[in-house]
């Protein structure tokens, strides 16, 4: 059966696979859906790090803070 989703395979300790199984079984999931729920939540994850890097250079930089009634009038 043709699919739309791309393959990726990749060699991990039996100890991932282990681990990988349990929570598919826990969650009655494939574990091929299973790895790709974790590697969702761990690309955003990245992401958030990325994007918190970002912020903590700007706030880093000399910046004049104003109160929320000053920021609203």
């Amino acid at each position: 059966m043709a699919t739309l989703k791309k393959r990726i395979n990749i060699s991990v300790s039996d100890a991932v696979e282990q681990a990988v199984a349990l929570l598919a079984k826990r969650d009655d999931v494939p574990q091929a859906t299973k790895v790709t729920e974790l590697l969702e939540l761990a690309l955003e994850l990245e992401e958030d790090t990325f994007f918190g890097l970002i912020a903590r250079e700007r706030l880093s930089k000399k910046v004049s803070w104003k109160s929320h009634s000053e920021a609203w009038k």
